[in-house]
């Protein structure tokens, strides 16, 4: 299959319009459209219905849309792989989701490991927390960066550090009663944090932003107020600067950062030796 196609009925996907899928892909919109015939045609199956304005996938087309993400995600590994060098022999692909690539210290750790593992060309993919076992498993990925490690047989986790979420607001000498009016931003934590979260009567409202960015979250306080949870060493950068406060008697939430990997994996030599590379102040300021 045309791996062409598959990018093709992605970005259609993506936009729900042939005109912006074929402005973004620097394609004419006939071309577009044709390729997707073309895909329709060696699946036997329409992928799209399409009524004026109105773009959306079939349930064909949403069967088919999780196997072409997994194509192209195998398809550029292998071409990376085929493509290493002499003096860049060793690829290894690392998943987290777009929260934990936000953190400034990832880029420390990043260059610890090519600092510490030779002819090392890496892979990094941002990846639902969801999806992580089945990555890991179908070997598109080698190891995930987490705070919540799937609770499944024949997985590795080994926990490289913990951190804390703090309350702040960009308003000073706020407690939990004043806050009840403040607009609420939600950063995705994962399921125990929205479990911890839930438990707290005074941020028991629809936010006015839920978002796995915490550059964004971040962002959106400073510019407009509100309420919400981050790191604690985003907080104390922010603190020192005047622009963020810990809101007064607030509940901390105790968080830990793991690295996970599937048992047995043929990369587990390299794997071991990245464990060994420090994590330390790897959550940092935005």
């Amino acid at each position: 299959m045309d791996t062409e196609l598959l990018k093709t009925f992605l970005e259609v996907t993506k936009t729900r319009h042939f005109g912006r899928a074929a402005d973004n892909l620097y394609l004419t919109q006939s071309a577009v459209s044709f390729r997707i015939r073309q895909l329709e045609s060696q699946l036997g199956n329409p992928l799209f219905s399409r009524q004026r304005g109105n773009v959306h996938l079939t349930a064909a087309g949403e069967r088919l849309q999780p196997y072409a993400e997994a194509i192209l995600q195998t398809w550029g590994r292998a071409k990376q792989d085929v493509a290493l060098t002499d003096s860049l022999n060793t690829q290894l692909a690392i998943g987290a989701s777009p929260l934990f690539w936000e953190f400034d210290g990832i880029s420390v750790w990043i260059n610890r490991i090519y600092a510490t593992v030779p002819s090392l060309a890496l892979r990094l993919e941002s990846v639902k927390r969801e999806g992580m076992a089945k990555r890991l498993f179908d070997k598109s990925i080698d190891v995930f960066i987490t705070s919540e490690p799937p609770k499944i047989e024949n997985l590795h986790v080994h926990k490289v550090r913990d951190y804390q979420l703090q309350l702040v607001t960009n308003q000073p000498n706020s407690n939990m009663h004043s806050v009840r009016d403040m607009p609420l931003i939600y950063l995705d934590w994962g399921t125990r944090f929205s479990v911890e979260h839930s438990r707290i009567p005074e941020l028991q409202r629809t936010p006015v932003l839920h978002t796995h960015s915490c550059k964004m979250a971040l962002d959106y306080i400073l510019a407009n107020g509100g309420v919400g949870y981050f790191p604690s060493l985003v907080v104390a950068s922010g603190a020192a600067l005047g622009k963020l406060y810990v809101v007064e008697e607030a509940p901390v939430m105790e968080q830990s950062l793991y690295l996970v990997w599937r048992e047995g994996s043929d990369k587990e030599g390299l794997i071991n030796a990245i464990v060994d590379v420090p994590f330390k102040n790897v959550i940092e300021s935005i």
